[in-house]
């Protein structure tokens, strides 16, 4: 059986983010029910995908 290759993972720490942009953080991710990471990710997805359509970063190649 063939095994699938994942792509690489990065990590990325913030830090020093104030108190209630956190909770607001939390309570946006829990709303939508997803975990405060993946809902930062998506975030940051989509306005990627947003800048390369406006033609402001280049499209990715995996796209």
């Amino acid at each position: 059986m063939a095994t699938k290759k994942k792509a690489p993972v990065h990590a990325f720490n913030l830090r020093a983010i104030p108190a209630k942009t956190f909770f607001k953080i939390k309570m946006a991710a829990a709303a939508e029910q997803m975990s405060a990471r993946d809902w930062l990710l998506k975030l940051a997805e989509d306005r990627v995908a947003e800048l390369e359509h406006e033609g402001r970063l280049p499209k990715s190649k995996d796209t």
